[in-house]
């Protein structure tokens, strides 16, 4: 039995842990409108299931009469604990111990709990709200940022990563999170960048504020680097457990089952009209998904990046699912070089971690122009055909309208392995649209023709009906079925109860080379 004196001490240091860099640092990171990272621990965690590791910890440093300027847990809270009963492993960067900074004893303790998620197979999720490197720590600060990358490598596709940028994340720091599963920033809080604002206005002359520069609507808009943007801490943390809701806790798991008040058998009548009859009029994806899905509820990632295509979570008959689809109201819902990247990178997390994949098309093609052309769109639109290629969890397509081109083959066609293809009486699947067709094949024609308007709209109709349309793809096995659009869900529900047992052996090798 301890002394009294002994559990006294005890208690005390764990109060000092507590407390960080001090109440009047955590004072003002509260006037700032952030949580400590504590805080965001307690408020994400099942309540009293955090258990902390490490708490003892502080820094080995000499230099710069860093041994005056020791504290407890060196800047960073590490533990796990439980989210809806499910374990996850966490690290929250306090940043009112030296601004978050990263040194030697703050690096292990994050990789300590990275190696348990790993050995354990659960979830890693990291709260980043760091100055960055460590100055006084030298070239210990670089090794240990450079243990944590290894380490989310070898977590890729083993366990899902979960990168919560809660402040700053600067430098070599941004490395970690860009290489997790998936981002979430917070509006006019957060911010990530190589360089800050006052190095790019050195070097290149260029005046950038840090919320343009890097800001949680630059990354989510611009440069894709962020997933989410969430209007608080608070918004942020229920954007976290919601993700997770529809992950399995590794690689070797399923995703859990939940149950469903949605009717298997419901046919919803809108999706009837929901197609306009001008082939080129737009309408919106998501009103599709919205019809057909459980409880109208999808979860989207990537909103507002390469907006052309929609990717998102969402459940069929209780199922977590993983849906791709054209989006007709943004660029006719063509692919371009953003859009491809953002399936691609999504199509690879759903088939490393056993999410089925529904893939909805209303494709006229890939974007034309030089500027896509020299940025390399056959390099890159390449990455979301690989990808579906590459998949081997259960694959469903669904063609709406448009189905045109290589872009055709690229949407989870048949012949990369679908394993359901369906498509509407409203589907035109075909090389070309029937103006570019009719003007390529029957030149000659309309070029002796008295009358070259009415002859093109007669080759035109005559195009269309024999092959913008889904049955000649259906005559040689390419698409399982034309349905009628309202028997959409009760037939993709019953498909996938078919497939959750699916196997599809590959040939073995090291790993293959995607065109990255």
């Amino acid at each position: 039995m301890p002394s009294k004196d002994k559990v006294k001490e005890l208690r005390l240091l764990k109060a000092k842990a507590l407390l960080g860099g001090g109440q009047d640092r955590i004072d003002k990171h509260h006037g700032k409108g952030k949580y400590t990272a504590r805080e965001r621990i307690v408020k994400l965690l099942d309540p009293g299931t955090f258990v902390e590791l490490d708490a003892f910890v502080m820094h080995r440093c000499t230099d710069f009469n860093m041994e005056k300027k020791r504290i407890l847990g060196d800047g960073v809270v590490t533990g796990y604990g439980r989210i809806t009963g499910r374990l996850v492993y966490i690290f929250s960067q306090d940043f009112t111990v030296f601004g978050g900074s990263l040194g030697e004893m703050f690096a292990e303790k994050i990789c300590k709990v990275m190696d348990l998620a790993l050995k354990n197979g659960a979830p890693v999720i990291g709260f980043n709200d760091s100055g960055g490197a460590r100055i006084q720590e030298g070239v210990v600060s670089l090794g240990g940022y450079a243990e944590i990358f290894f380490r989310n490598v070898m977590s890729s596709g083993v366990i899902p990563q979960i990168s919560a940028i809660m402040g700053p994340c600067a430098g070599g720091a941004v490395y970690s999170p860009a290489m997790t599963d998936f981002i979430m920033m917070v509006d006019n809080t957060s911010h990530m960048f190589i360089t800050g604002p006052e190095v790019i206005k050195t070097v290149t002359g260029e005046d950038v504020t840090f919320e343009a520069l890097g800001g949680a609507m630059t990354h989510n808009t611009k440069s894709g680097v962020a997933h989410f943007v969430a209007k608080d801490e608070n918004d942020c943390i229920n954007m976290i457990k919601k993700l997770l809701s529809y992950m399995p806790q590794n690689n070797l798991e399923t995703t859990p089952h939940v149950d469903t008040t949605d009717d298997p058998n419901r046919m919803d009548e809108k999706l009837k009209t929901i197609i306009p009859t001008d082939p080129n009029q737009p309408y919106d994806m998501r009103d599709v998904v919205k019809c057909i899905i459980d409880n109208g509820e999808f979860f989207e990632v990537h909103p507002y990046w390469a907006k052309n295509l929609i990717i998102g979570f969402a459940r069929l008959n209780g199922y977590a699912i993983g849906v791709v689809g054209n989006q007709p109201n943004q660029l006719a819902g063509t692919l371009d070089i953003k859009s491809s990247i953002k399936g691609a990178r999504f199509v690879r997390f759903c088939d490393a971690f056993n999410i089925p994949l529904l893939t909805f098309v209303d494709v006229p093609g890939f974007l034309p122009g030089i500027n896509q052309e020299y940025g390399g769109i056959i390099r890159n639109g390449s990455k979301l055909l690989y990808a579906f290629c590459e998949a081997t969890v259960p694959k469903m397509t669904v063609i709406t309208r448009k189905a045109y081109g290589g872009a055709y083959d690229v949407m989870c066609s048949k012949h990369i392995r679908a394993d359901i293809n369906l498509a509407w009486p409203t589907s035109e699947i075909a090389v070309m649209g029937p103006d570019g067709a009719v003007n390529i094949v029957f030149r000659k024609e309309l070029a002796g023709a008295e009358d070259k308007k009415k002859k093109h709209e007669e080759l035109v109709t005559e195009y269309r009906k024999k092959f913008a349309s889904p049955y000649h793809a259906a005559e040689r096995g390419y698409i399982d079925d034309v349905i009628e659009p309202q028997e959409t869900r009760p037939r993709l529900i019953n498909a996938l109860g078919t497939l959750l047992g699916k196997r599809e052996p590959r040939p073995k090798k090291k790993h293959g080379n995607i065109p990255l």
